[in-house]
């Protein structure tokens, strides 16, 4: 298996195969104006960066449902801030969450689930997968994650390559998964912004897009960006290359940010004469990051990286939100809680190339246990995925076989809050706190067991999966008069 894994790293089996043959890389570790009746006056362009915030281009279309109300009743309810309850309530109306607690009274109409024996946890987050860029079926047509013509893309943006039709979506909702962001690839220095998706049924990405979630900027270091380009004959070749090839585009975008400043300045001091800097794609995303506008997700595996990373950070002034893989986060668990920086990994995956070789399965469980950590499981496969709660599991049990007795309600966060808190979503989602999104998820039992089934998965309060009724969740376009197999229609 490990083996396996070394071929395709952080990527779905024969896609990573497929672009490996094909391009020689790794895998991904993603205001109503007022109008005027005068004549317009001749008006100066506007800069780069404030042409449109970045939400207001390609919008989400995304609306939530209506539903009637839901009470789920008599569950035993993770709420995702650290608190257990049993046999309470949880009580969803116009698509959020109302109350939680117990013996509460249903609403007129309201949809009532049966939770005796159940448990509830909020909506699982995985931070970090390539679902819809690299597609099922897994074929080099489809293999739209890794822009890797240069080790600078932080122009492209990772939702122009989401095929919403990936039947990898309607699996992970199956295992729990509501929200998710979706990255470009490993390959590049800085490999492109991602986007946060709802998961959703939509024709169109914009149609899954979560509202207003920020973007990020993955970026990577290590082996992959100088394996890359070394094999090219290219810059960067080695690890001193790739810090040196960062550098430079942060220099050249904070200078990019100061032209944008200067001529703003000019504007409000009312020089019709300003002329606007020459607008960067690729700047505008790393003027955006140092704005704190964008932010930062980071493929990195070793400790001396992480903390090299940490110090460039410093010298330029932005902040990383999460260390992706990271599985040697362990050794530096001190150091990622005093920066804020939460640690994205898998629990057991190591050994698969050199700077993955030193990770150890107790990793999540060390991160987590540093005061003040931000420990996050992530997937990075179309099948890890599906059953992101087992990986927790496993990584309760490394922990408790280092002395670490962790309780489900402390270890759902690493499935929930933490990434809803690398995602900037902390304030809407990840809890089960009035006000918050009605993502949940509704379990046959312990969600940490090997026998977790997701009964339901309700996402703003509309239920979009039902084991019991499997008609409640579409299937992709792309399945839709696929053969059957033995008798079952996929």
């Amino acid at each position: 298996m490990r083996g396996l894994r070394a071929a395709h790293e952080g990527m779905f089996v024969m896609r990573r195969i497929i672009c490996f043959m094909a391009c020689a890389a790794l895998s991904a570790c993603a205001t109503e104006s007022g109008k005027s009746t005068a004549a317009p006056a001749k008006a100066a362009t506007p800069p780069p960066a404030e042409v449109a915030p970045a939400a207001e281009l390609y919008p989400s279309t995304y609306h939530v449902p209506s539903s009637a109300p839901t009470l789920i009743q008599h569950a035993t309810v993770l709420t995702g801030t650290g608190a257990r309850l049993e046999d309470a309530d949880v009580l969803i109306v116009d698509g959020r969450i109302q109350s939680v607690g117990p013996n509460l009274t249903a609403p007129p109409q309201a949809h009532i689930i049966e939770g005796r024996g159940r448990w509830v946890t909020p909506g699982l987050i995985d931070v970090h997968s390539h679902l819809g860029a690299y597609p099922s079926p897994a074929v080099e047509a489809n293999a739209d994650g890794n822009e890797l013509t240069s080790p600078s893309t932080a122009n492209v943006w990772a939702e122009h390559s989401v095929w919403p039709q990936d039947p990898g979506f309607r699996t992970a909702l199956a295992g729990g998964i509501t929200t998710l962001q979706i990255l470009p690839g490993s390959g590049n220095l800085f490999g492109g912004r991602s986007v946060v998706l709802k998961n959703v049924p939509s024709v169109t990405y914009q149609g899954m897009k979560f509202p207003g979630a920020p973007q990020g900027l993955k970026m990577a270091c290590g082996e992959n960006p100088k394996r890359v380009y070394g094999e090219k004959h290219q810059f960067p070749s080695t690890r001193m290359g790739n810090v040196a090839g960062y550098r430079a585009q942060w220099v050249e975008a904070k200078e990019y940010l100061r032209e944008q400043q200067e001529y703003q300045k000019k504007l409000a001091a009312g020089d019709k004469d300003a002329k606007p800097p020459k607008r960067d794609l690729r700047l505008d995303t790393l003027a955006a990051v140092l704005k704190g506008d964008i932010l930062v997700h980071m493929h990195c595996y070793r400790a001396d990286e992480m903390a090299t990373i940490l110090d460039m950070s410093k010298e330029f002034g932005y902040h990383v939100t999460a260390f992706h893989h990271a599985v040697e986060a362990y050794k530096i668990a001190d150091l990622l809680a005093e920066n804020g920086v939460c640690a994205a990994m898998w629990a057991d995956w190591w050994g698969f190339k050199m700077e993955a070789y030193d990770g150890i399965p107790e990793n999540i469980a060390f991160v987590d246990a540093a005061p003040g950590g931000c420990a996050i499981v992530h997937s990075d496969s179309e099948e890890g995925i599906q059953r992101l709660n087992q990986e927790a599991g496993k990584a309760i049990a490394y922990g408790r076989r280092a002395g670490l007795d962790i309780p489900p309600e402390r270890a759902i966060r690493w499935l929930t809050s933490n990434p809803a808190k690398a995602l900037g979503l902390l304030e809407r989602t990840g809890t089960l706190e009035p006000g918050k999104m009605g993502d949940l998820v509704v379990w046959n039992g312990s969600p940490f067991s090997v026998y977790a089934l997701a009964d339901y998965v309700l996402i703003d309060g509309a239920v979009r999966y039902d084991r019991s009724n499997p008609a409640v969740a579409p299937q992709s376009d792309f399945l839709l008069g696929q053969p059957a197999v033995d008798g079952v229609y996929p």
